[in-house]
Formats: C-alpha cells, sequence, structure tokens
C-alpha cells in the first residue's frame, strides 16, 4: 500500500522534478559560460571560483522553489473538473517561465560585462527608459538580442511538440484527487524548505551566495532570477523616496550639507561629480613610524546608561571606565539608528541613516561603495571583519567583501570556541581569536584593519558561566550581565594587545552599533536620550581627553583615521574632533521619523507632513517656532543621502580604490 501511494506522489511530482531537473541544467550552463567568460580575472583571484557551483545549487533552488509553488498548488489540489484547465494553466505558466530564464541566462554575460554583476536593480531601473535601451540593444549588443529571439522561438516550437505528445500533467492530474490532498503538505513542506533554504533565524538571502573575496566568483554563485526577483522586491519594500520628508534640489543640498562639515574648497576632489570627496590632512603626521593598524570594535546595543564614565550605571563595565581615563571618551554621542546595520553603514561606511534600509541591504551599494577597507586595503592593509555569529546574517558578508574587506571570519571559522550560543560564539572568543589574527598580522610586519562586531549583549543573552561575577539582583541571563560579560572580553583582549606587542601601533576605535531596541518614544516625538552610546578612542600616544560636544558616529571614523598620522583623500560624512571649527550635529532615524539635532535644537522630519522644531531639554522635545535653516539643513542630509546613493557617488574615484 505504502509502495502504491509513493509510485501516485511521484506521478503527481513528476513534472516539479523533471522541470527542476531542466532548470538547474539550464542555470549550469549560464554559470559556465561566466566561468569561460571571466576565466583570466577569477584564476588571477586565487580562489577556488567553481565552488561557485555548489554555492549556485542553494540559490537556484530558491529561485525554483518560488517557481514551482503554482504548480504545486495546482497539482496537488485541483479537483478532477477543473483538470483540463489546470493542464493548460501548468503547461502555459512553465512555458512562460522557461522563456524569461532562458532570455535572462542571455541577457547576464552582457550585463556583467557592464556591471560587474548580475542582472540586479540597475536592470530594474532600466526597464523605466525602454526606447534607450532598446536602441542601445540594437547598437551594442544585436548579436546577443538575435541569439536570444532565436533561442526563444525553438524552445517555443520544440516545447509545443512535447506537450502536445507529452502525457506528462495528464498522468499527473489524473491521480485520485484523495491521494493528491493527502501528499499535498509534505511536498509543500519541501518547497517552502527549498524556498527558505535556512534552519536558522531568517531564510537565505542574497548574502549567502558569498563564498569568498572574489567579487566576480560571489557573482558567479548566485541566480540572475533570484537577483532580479530581489531587486524588485527591495525596490518595493526597503526604498523611501526623500520628497516624503521635502522637496529640495541637489545643488541646495550638497551646498548645505559642504557647510554643515566645513568643508573648504581647495580641498575638494572632483567636486562636479563627487560632492563630498576631500583631501583630509591628519593633526597628527607621524610619517617616521611603521603605519598604524586600525582596529573598530563594534558593540552590540552598547548604551551610554551602561558606562559609568558616561554618566551611566557604576559597577557594570570596570574595565571601560578604567579605559575611558586612557583615551578619547565621547560623553555625547548619537546613534545614527536602532539597528545594527546603521551602525556599521555609519560607523565603516561613513555614511548617513539613508530613508528605507541600510546600505548594507541595497543592490547599489553592493560593490564600489565607500569603506574603511577601500581607503586602506589599496596601501597595503589586511582588511578583515571578524564576527561571532554567521556573516549572511543582514547580508554582511555580501557587503564587506564587496567593497574592500579581504577577509572575514565567522561563526564557522571558529575552532573549539569557549561558548556557543543562539547568536554565535561568545565575545571571549571573539577577541581571543582577533588577537591571535593581529598577533600574527604583526610579526609578519603587516598593517591591518579589522572590523570586530560583538554579540553577547543580545537576546536571549547568553555568555559562559563563571567568568563574572553577576550582578545582584537581577538574572543572569539579563542585559546588565550581558554587558559586564562583554566588559570583561574588552578587559581581556587589551591585556593581550599589550602583552602581544601591537597596542602601542594601533588606533583602537570601540563604539556601539545603537542604545537597546527602542519601541517608543517618552516624548511622543523622538526618544533622544536613547540614541546616546558608548564612544571611545584610544591607543599608543593617543591623549586621554574627554569630548563633551554632540558627535557622530561618523565623527569617531573620522577622528580615528586623523589619529593614523597619515593623509587621506576620503567622502566620510563627518569630521575629526580636531578639524578648525567642526560643527555639531546628529542626524538619528527613528522607524520613518528622522531628528536633525545641533546646538540643543532638533528638527524633526515624518512623511507627508511639514517639519517641526524642537527645543532639546534631555529626553524632553519643547516646541518651539520653525527654524527655517535648522529644518533645511536636515532635509538636505536625507536628500544627499539618496542622491549619493542612487549616483553611486559615495565611493573613491576608481583611481584612489585602485591605490594609484
Amino acid at each position: 500500500m505504502l509502495k502504491k501511494f509513493f509510485r501516485q506522489w511521484l506521478i503527481t511530482a513528476r513534472p516539479l522534478i523533471l522541470f527542476y531537473l531542466l532548470f538547474l541544467l539550464l542555470f549550469a550552463v549560464g554559470r559556465l559560460v561566466l566561468v569561460s567568460q571571466h576565466y583570466a580575472a577569477l584564476k588571477a583571484s586565487g580562489v577556488n571560483f567553481w565552488w561557485a557551483f555548489v554555492v549556485g545549487l542553494r540559490m537556484d533552488t530558491i529561485a525554483l522553489g518560488i517557481i514551482l509553488a503554482l504548480p504545486t498548488l495546482i497539482l496537488f489540489l485541483s479537483p478532477p473538473f477543473f483538470r483540463r484547465a489546470a493542464e493548460i494553466i501548468i503547461g502555459l505558466y512553465l512555458l512562460a517561465v522557461l522563456m524569461l530564464a532562458v532570455y535572462m541566462e542571455i541577457a547576464t554575460p552582457p550585463f556583467v560585462t557592464e556591471f560587474d554583476a548580475r542582472p540586479n536593480e540597475i536592470f530594474v531601473n532600466y526597464l523605466k527608459y525602454p526606447r534607450e535601451v532598446i536602441s542601445t540593444i540594437l547598437s551594442t549588443h544585436l548579436l546577443s538580442l538575435v541569439m536570444a529571439l532565436v533561442s526563444l522561438a525553438l524552445i517555443a516550437w520544440f516545447y509545443r511538440r512535447w506537450w502536445r505528445n507529452s502525457s506528462l500533467f495528464t498522468r499527473a492530474l489524473a491521480v485520485p484527487y484523495g491521494v493528491r490532498l493527502l501528499f499535498f503538505l509534505p511536498t509543500a513542506l519541501i518547497v517552502f524548505i527549498g524556498i527558505r533554504s535556512s534552519f536558522g533565524h531568517r531564510p537565505a538571502n542574497l548574502s549567502d551566495a558569498t563564498f569568498c573575496n572574489s567579487h566576480i566568483a560571489n557573482e558567479l554563485a548566485k541566480n540572475t532570477l533570484h537577483s532580479v526577483g530581489y531587486s524588485i522586491y527591495a525596490k518595493r519594500k526597503f526604498s523611501v523616496d526623500t520628497k516624503l520628508y521635502g522637496r529640495m534640489k541637489t545643488a541646495e543640498a550638497i551646498a548645505r550639507t559642504r557647510k554643515l562639515l566645513r568643508l573648504e574648497d581647495r580641498n575638494l576632489i572632483k567636486p562636479e561629480k563627487y560632492p563630498l570627496l576631500r583631501r583630509e590632512k591628519s593633526h597628527f603626521p607621524d610619517r617616521a613610524r611603521p603605519r598604524k593598524n586600525l582596529v573598530i570594535i563594534i558593540e552590540e546595543s552598547l548604551g551610554a546608561q551602561f558606562v559609568a564614565a558616561c554618566g551611566g550605571e557604576p559597577g557594570i563595565t570596570p574595565n571601560l571606565n578604567r579605559l575611558s581615563r586612557e583615551g578619547i571618551l565621547f560623553t555625547r554621542l548619537y546613534a545614527s539608528g536602532t539597528r545594527s546595520v546603521r551602525g556599521m553603514e555609519a560607523i565603516v561606511g561613513g555614511f548617513l541613516p539613508i530613508p528605507g534600509t541600510s546600505v548594507l541591504k541595497r543592490n547599489l551599494s553592493q560593490k564600489d561603495f565607500f569603506s574603511l577597507a577601500q581607503l586602506l586595503g589599496p596601501r597595503g592593509y589586511d582588511c578583515s571583519f571578524i564576527y561571532g555569529g554567521e556573516k549572511r546574517f543582514d547580508n554582511m558578508g555580501s557587503w564587506y567583501y564587496g567593497n574592500g574587506f579581504n577577509r572575514i571570519i565567522d561563526e564557522p571559522e571558529f575552532v573549539n570556541p569557549i561558548f556557543h550560543g543562539i547568536w554565535g560564539v561568545c565575545d571571549e572568543d571573539l577577541v581571543v581569536r582577533a588577537d591571535e589574527e593581529f598577533t600574527a598580522l604583526t610579526r609578519q610586519k603587516k598593517p591591518f584593519l579589522s572590523v570586530l562586531f560583538t554579540t553577547t549583549n543580545h537576546t536571549p543573552f547568553e555568555f559562559p558561566p563563571g567568568r563574572i561575577e553577576l550582578l545582584p539582583g537581577i538574572p543572569a541571563a539579563s542585559e546588565k550581565n550581558a554587558v559586564k560579560f562583554n566588559d570583561y572580553a574588552l578587559g581581556k583582549f587589551f591585556a593581550l594587545a599589550r602583552e602581544h606587542g601591537y597596542y602601542d601601533n594601533t588606533v583602537f576605535v570601540i563604539v556601539a552599533d545603537h542604545n537597546v531596541r527602542v519601541r517608543s518614544s517618552p516624548n511622543g516625538v523622538m526618544p533622544v536620550e536613547n540614541y546616546r552610546i558608548f564612544g571611545l578612542i584610544l591607543g599608543g600616544g593617543i591623549s586621554p581627553q574627554r569630548y563633551g560636544r554632540v558627535a557622530t558616529q561618523m565623527d569617531v571614523t573620522a577622528t580615528a583615521i586623523d589619529l593614523l598620522g597619515t593623509d587621506f583623500i576620503h567622502p566620510i560624512i563627518g569630521r575629526s574632533i580636531f578639524s578648525p571649527g567642526k560643527k555639531d550635529f546628529a542626524l538619528m532615524q527613528f522607524y520613518t521619523t528622522y531628528g536633525f539635532m545641533t546646538e540643543g535644537k532638533m528638527a524633526v522630519f515624518e512623511p507627508k507632513a511639514a517639519p517641526r522644531t524642537f527645543r532639546v531639554d534631555g529626553d524632553d522635545l519643547l516646541p518651539l517656532d520653525h527654524d527655517r535653516e535648522l529644518e533645511r539643513d536636515g532635509l538636505a542630509l536625507l536628500t544627499i543621502s539618496s542622491y549619493l546613493y542612487q549616483n553611486g557617488l559615495h565611493t573613491l574615484p576608481p583611481e584612489l580604490a585602485r591605490g594609484d
């Protein structure tokens, strides 16, 4: 009986299996074409690019799970009286998808040649301009167009002949209705697992195609249909038109932003194309010593309220309190947003909290977007991202690899960790592994940039027992005890850094990605004090001081670069605290609301509403009459963030990115 049921299931599922295999063959051929097209570059990269076919199988399965979801519903749920109509619908649907897939695979090689990536948001954007696109195709890709048309015509012809002589769909729909209903849920579960492609916290995404530091190899692993489909989805979900907050011409936004940053015309580089790119001279020139290393520790949810040195609760962070007396402590530092990716785009990318979602998840910023690695990599720095969790989370792997980082060390690369929790290995494992890497690079006399991202201070606040004395009166698995364990790990890290000889030649940054998750605002507008976070810069030769003026995460990054002792050209939307005449301001995102704060005032922006002006008194916002200049300055930052992203202008020119 069981064997009979299985045979009947196999008859019903056979169209799904055959078309799954057919599409896999098509996608594999497409990858082989791309390999032949870019073989020299792939070979020169030194990576095992053939692994892209294995990773690609996963990405193809995600796309095919989505494609085969509708046929699964029809094959298993169509009642007998609907059999003929179901057969026609499935047949025509699969023909249409097959022709689309073939067309996209033919369109992919020229697109990759032009844009160094599979079809993505750029491809979707060009659909708005059919006349220009068709003219370009006819003039430069006529052969590809002819191949596509001939291929599609042949496929339609062969498919029609096959369909006429095949009983594949007829036999599947002839299986007794009760049997098909019985097997619907198991089959649908298989398709769902294929689409999700993960048993972790989140379904697989484009970042799961990132398996090495070769951009082209990672593009090979992607699936074109999935890439384009995700672009359409992301455009609808993540994009927010800045005009919802107010209208401003680009020229005014650029002029106001330059004025806010106190940029001098004589320092601007190619201002007609790159609005904020400028030469920043170090206030601490030191060319006699070896190039200084830069280590940035991004702390999960480390609000200022946990650190006594910033006026927070005593007894939680003894090591940070001690270290705060050895470096530059920012006592009025404000986060850009409430998510880790917001902190990363500000700290590592020097970028504003763009309306919509972070640039870490957006298609146009997965390559050639400014990062500290884009700045330091061409100068011979080893650039790494070290994270106790999985790099696929929040698309971090794709963004870091695509923007200059040559190594990512994530959860699978930690051997025999001290403690393994839901979000990955604990912060002690993170810093011990980082120390091993830095010690080895120091022995090789290789300068390094490294970004560490901690995980312990995240629900459910897991860490190894016996490392710290728990705070009295609160649960062990609590935020405060997690912060205390993180403080313990930081103390251990800096002890190792001094012991292993790289402390004196390194600029260390400890800065939070955001404060604890903000769900509501006590003042009903913007929870200002919940954006105040911990920030500290220390290392050999850095004089201790407390910086009590308003600062952003981008200011911290610009200051750290200044302390490296070298002149740099960059577009960071922040200034070193040592820059003469620096203007103090902060832009904060609270869901769809923005707050632009400067000089004790805040302009608040909400979609489809006029901006409002408030006086900032701690966490209280007291209404004031409209301050037009304040409101226009805030709108300028919102406007320029989208302008820079959409036009690919938050980057270094190619000759600088190459280190020329």
